[in-house]
């Protein structure tokens, strides 16, 4: 089973049409059920540089809402077909429990949880470029091994995805603001089980501003849980990235989600704040979904910090030829006409 030319196009054309990263989603999961026999998926987006997972797609009857946060924790500390190591790896950024492993008990994850729910195996794809992670998808099995035909399937779709993914982000940043709110802190507090044990008084609005609004379920912090563990995994020394990642909240506006250990014993409990998500992170992810290059980021960072060509040269020992070369490129990039409307994209104001 290769991948097929026509399995390709029709992939570029969900790319095309989809107009969110949730239907994006949805279109590529609808389009892989007739070619790979699956009976659960997550299919998570992921922050481009912690490459921690955040609004996860996800259908998998098999697992009760309750192990929800138990399932997250060890997907973490199961490294073998995580995601990160695929991007990492010089091999195809896909693979399954069965083929990264000797044996499916060295995967905490199976061992832990997915064995109890009738799981065989799991294929994963990763979706990353050298603009950074922007998510994986996992199929879960009950009766069946994935072949090294489906998972070829996987990693042949993994570019179009990718930069489908990519693209749909970037368009996040076009979407009118919404109105500015002061919301008080929001934190939640995990136990080392990742059980929420408490919150302050904003929490759970913010928690439920961080799931899709038709999700039939109460507030469910993934975001939350998912830093958590990536802070567990970093202790454990089997890090994915620093526990943090940046989540859309609808329109223009993004939130970071942070974990940090209250104290310094490592089996206390974890603190995750909620928080707008700064300037200087913001102009970040706008240059990687964007595809600008490093001195476009420096040109971008600059401009958002309201310098001229002049002293955008300055500051870079150019020419303001060049500056204004460099401007004109991140500009044609973003799709954007104006360096003030370029600013307000990528700030979230005006």
């Amino acid at each position: 089973m290769s991948v097929s030319s026509e399995l390709v196009r029709r992939a570029e054309d969900a790319c095309r049409a989809a107009t969110t990263t949730k239907r994006l989603r949805e279109r590529i999961v609808a389009l892989l059920r007739p070619q790979l026999a699956f009976d659960g998926h997550i299919f998570a987006l992921t922050d481009p540089v912690t490459r921690v997972a955040i609004s996860p797609h996800a259908d998998l009857p098999m697992l009760p809402w309750p192990r929800l946060p138990e399932m997250i924790r060890w997907r973490y500390l199961s490294v073998g077909n995580r995601w990160d190591r695929l991007l990492d790896s010089p091999g195809p950024p896909a693979t399954s429990l069965l083929t990264s492993t000797t044996d499916p008990a060295e995967s905490p994850a199976w061992s832990h949880v997915q064995r109890d729910l009738g799981v065989r195996d799991t294929a994963t794809v990763a979706f990353g470029d050298r603009y950074g992670a922007w998510g994986f998808l996992e199929l879960w099995r009950s009766t069946q091994t994935f072949g090294a035909a489906e998972i070829a399937v996987l990693a042949g779709l993994a570019p179009t995805v990718t930069a489908g993914l990519r693209a749909a982000l970037a368009r996040t940043f076009d979407e009118p603001s919404e109105p500015a709110t002061s919301p008080g802190p929001a934190v939640v507090v995990l136990g080392p089980d990742l059980q929420v044990r408490s919150q302050t008084k904003d929490a759970a609005a913010a928690l439920l501003r961080l799931l899709p609004p038709d999700e039939p379920m109460p507030p469910i912090p993934a975001a939350a849980y998912n830093s958590a563990a990536a802070l567990i995994a970093q202790e454990e020394g089997l890090p994915i990235g620093e526990p943090w990642a940046r989540v859309q909240l609808g329109g223009n506006r993004w939130v970071t989600v942070k974990a940090s250990r209250l104290g310094v014993d490592t089996t206390g409990d974890i603190a995750v704040s909620i928080e707008p998500t700064s300037a200087e992170l913001r102009l970040n992810l706008f240059a990687r979904v964007n595809g600008l290059s490093g001195r476009e980021t420096e040109v971008l960072t600059l401009l958002g910090n309201g310098l001229s060509s002049a002293e955008i040269a300055g500051r870079l020992v150019i020419s303001e030829h060049t500056a204004n070369d460099h401007v004109k490129a991140v500009l044609a990039k973003a799709g954007a006409r104006t360096r003030q409307a370029l600013a307000a994209r990528a700030l979230g104001a005006g």
